[in-house]
């Protein structure tokens, strides 16, 4: 087993459930990606780059999923989290029926659209 599927896992419920369900809804939506390991989260690269990560913060109650470079995405803006950061926003689950998959999917298309696009080219 590799260590990004130890992590998901690895994680008590109902983070487990909730990281399973992203995991199958990230790799249909977007097949050519790749899951890695990286800075000790599971994190997805599309063509070498960084593309988004799931991660359960330590002392939270939710899982993040974070889009790499998240400047340019355009749908769902209002769902997603910055909470500080300059960079990376992230869209938030605390339970599955928090999981709006047609969301999820409308951000990654969003996302790879803009990968295709050439806006990440320098990440």
């Amino acid at each position: 087993m590799n260590p990004s599927e130890s992590y998901i896992l690895d994680q008590k419920e109902p983070f487990k459930s909730i990281l399973l369900q992203l995991q199958v809804l990230i790799e249909t939506t977007i097949p050519e990606l790749e899951l890695k390991f990286k800075y000790r989260i599971p994190f997805y690269y599309l063509d070498g780059k960084p593309f988004c990560y799931l991660n359960v913060p330590k002392k939270k109650a939710y899982v993040d999923v974070g889009f790499w470079s998240s400047a340019h995405l355009t749908v769902h803006q209002d769902k997603m989290v910055t909470e500080g950061r300059k960079v990376m926003k992230s869209l938030r689950y605390p339970s599955l029926d928090h999981l709006d998959s047609e969301v999820l999917i409308e951000v990654l298309q969003n996302a790879l659209e803009v990968n295709h696009k050439g806006f990440w080219k320098n990440n």
